[in-house]
């Protein structure tokens, strides 16, 4: 899967030097995320924390690899697929309307449709709804930063599901600095951008 990626993927793993895998929790270093070109972020799931760079992008896919080659990718803030760890997301769909493309607007009760694709256990084609909830204001500190963001979460329920997505956006574009997102019905990840990538940041 590397292979295809091209030239920036292959300078992904030459020059990334700080990325981190297997370990309990990471602390990243500001000034080394600074230092190295790559859009950067973190990434907590059953496995470890890792520092991921962003390697390809897709259209409005966007390709993160670890140091260790697992791979997450994202499209709008959402987790749409996963490869490496114990719970492989294979695809991840949004039936009908999208609220993700601004959770700025997002009413209390609004729904989505989701299809899931787990491995192992051949679970395919799995119907999930998610119902969202503005839950306010909340400050978070990322890289030493305060950032006033907008806490919204998901309550994901079917096909076994019984869980919460959290997200916390940027009021002023909409961008999703943190998120807790579930990749399986018993395994979520928590993605913390450090370096976004400056397309992300525009406003929308």
């Amino acid at each position: 899967m590397i292979a295809g990626c091209g030239s920036l993927a292959e300078a992904s793993f030459k020059s990334i030097g700080i990325a981190i895998s297997g370990k309990p929790d990471i602390a990243p270093d500001p000034d080394a995320v600074a230092a190295n070109r790559f859009a950067q972020i973190k990434v907590n799931g059953s496995d470890g924390g890792a520092i991921l760079v962003l390697g390809n992008i897709d259209g409005k896919r966007q390709a993160w690899y670890s140091a260790d080659r697992s791979i997450v990718f994202l499209q709008d803030g959402l987790v749409v697929a996963t490869h490496g760890g114990r719970s492989e997301l294979r695809s991840m769909s949004i039936e009908g309307s999208n609220p993700f493309h601004d959770l700025r607007k997002v009413e209390a009760g609004t729904t989505v449709h989701r299809r899931y694709d787990v491995m192992p256990g051949y679970h395919y084609g799995m119907r999930v709804t998610g119902t969202l909830q503005p839950l306010g204001q909340e400050t978070l500190r990322i890289l030493g930063k305060s950032r006033e963001l907008l806490h919204i979460q998901e309550t994901l329920d079917g096909a076994g599901w019984s869980t919460r997505n959290h997200y916390w956006v940027d009021p002023d574009n909409g961008f999703i600095w943190k998120s807790v997102q579930a990749i399986s019905a018993d395994a979520s990840l928590e993605i913390v951008q450090l370096k976004p990538f400056s397309a992300d940041l525009r406003n929308r």
